[in-house]
């Protein structure tokens, strides 16, 4: 255990950024004024400004580190209808016409994807569709009731795979079968940032990189906004930081848990393996709380492995070690195999599970993914770049439900190490 499964060469880094074209910022001063101020550069901000360039307003996106730093080049590029609670779980608490509108926005998620794709901005979008195991045998007939009775709202066209069959679908018998989402797709995450990056410039809005927000005011106008290059003003502020939200907006912070997961890249895997173990190019995730998610790269000879593996933060390479175990427990002739890339990001998690989007008085913010970010994130910053615009008059269902928070949260999520334990027991009993 420990160096043993790391390659020479390991790097910190992402494998999406390793592989990702670079895309040249052009270099520019940052302006004493701008009418649209967004701060991240990932998939929320970057759609926002697709709509608010494109409507000719001045938009101007800066980002604490490099664009796409953050989640946006660090997640598993996996894309379902991103909600996790059920419609059940939804109609209880908000009721049947609201919670139906929250599924299809969970569904337009996707379809925003697809259309993204369909205008010519490659992310490598294929629909693959996505295998959830069945860690415990009772967790099958749980799923397997799932795919009976359908869904009030999408038609998720799921299938169950015995475990009898699960060689069609994935070699290994750590499952007590499995259902398949047929719709769900899987994106390039190297190809996806930096084609989005790139258009964001053509459409005129302008991109400044390493600028980092330090406080945000109120004026009468609009807004001053210090950063450590300097001053701006801006009419309208846009804020898309999700899992890397500070205190730049204490009331946001306040209901954005950041959350580390925690990802692993094998090293190159022979062909004949590869097609053994995972005969299709599904996204790949099972019936743990504390879920495991993971799938080949886009040119199948390394495998993306990912899931939270510790009670609080820790070093990638300390993740990684334990990853790699996971892993060999579902796949064991992947023993051999050593971890060239292990990586963390922040995902933005709420305390309802669900993503939230809104305005006050031109300050706007959509954030809380909860780990589904490549497709919902995409979506609900365009919806708020549309919103800021002035094109968006129908409220967005996610706009439409309380933004909880608990007491004595300023931020850090103390309650973490503990709720994971939980977790784990859970998953263990399968509970």
């Amino acid at each position: 255990m420990g160096s043993d499964v790391f390659a020479a060469d390991y790097k910190t880094t992402p494998y999406w950024q390793d592989i990702a074209p670079k895309v040249s910022l052009p270099k520019q001063e940052l302006p004493d004024e701008i009418e649209v101020l967004i701060i991240g550069a990932g998939y929320t901000g970057l759609n926002a400004a697709l709509q608010t360039a494109s409507d000719g307003l001045g938009t101007l996106v800066i980002d604490a580190e490099h664009p796409g730093w953050g989640c946006s080049l660090r997640n598993g590029g996996q894309l379902s209808t991103s909600l996790k609670p059920s419609f059940s779980a939804l109609s209880g608490r908000y009721g049947d016409e609201l919670a139906t509108a929250l599924c299809q926005e969970g569904q337009a998620s996707l379809d925003y994807m697809h259309q993204l794709s369909a205008d010519g901005l490659d992310m490598g979008l294929k629909e693959v569709g996505r295998f959830h195991g069945a860690h415990k045998p009772h967790l099958y007939d749980k799923l397997a009731k799932e795919a009976e009775t359908g869904h009030p709202v999408w038609k998720p066209d799921a299938f169950m795979v015995s475990k009898e069959d699960m060689a069609s679908e994935l070699r290994t018998e750590a499952y007590h079968g499995g259902i398949v989402f047929p719709h769900h797709c899987s994106a390039d995450v190297s190809k996806y940032h930096p084609a989005l990056l790139k258009r964001v410039l053509e459409t005129g809005a302008h991109v400044i990189g390493n600028c980092r927000a330090l406080s945000l005011d109120r004026t009468g106008s609009g807004f001053k906004i210090l950063t450590d290059r300097g001053e701006i003003r801006a009419g309208k502020v846009i804020l898309a930081t999700n899992g890397y939200s500070g205190p730049l907006s204490p009331w946001h912070q306040r209901r954005v848990i950041p959350i580390g997961s925690y990802v692993i890249a094998t090293e190159e895997l022979p062909t004949d393996l590869v097609d053994r173990l995972f005969p299709t190019d599904r996204i790949l995730s099972d019936t743990r709380k504390l879920v495991y998610y993971y799938r080949l790269s886009p040119d199948r000879k390394r495998v993306l492995f990912g899931g939270r593996v510790s009670l609080s933060e820790t070093d990638p390479r300390n993740s990684a070690v334990k990853l790699h175990q996971e892993m060999c427990a579902l796949f064991p002739e992947l023993r051999p195999f050593k971890v060239s890339h292990g990586w963390m990001g922040f995902v933005g998690y709420t305390f309802d599970t669900l993503a939230h989007c809104g305005e006050d008085k031109g300050l706007f913010y959509a954030n809380g993914y909860c780990g589904s970010g490549v497709g919902m994130a995409s979506y609900l910053g365009m919806r708020i770049g549309r919103k800021a615009a002035g094109r968006e008059t129908t409220p967005s269902a996610f706009e439409m439900i309380p933004n909880p928070t608990r007491p004595f949260y300023t931020g850090n999520p103390w309650f973490l190490a503990p709720s994971v334990m939980v977790y784990r027991i859970r998953d263990r009993l399968g509970l």
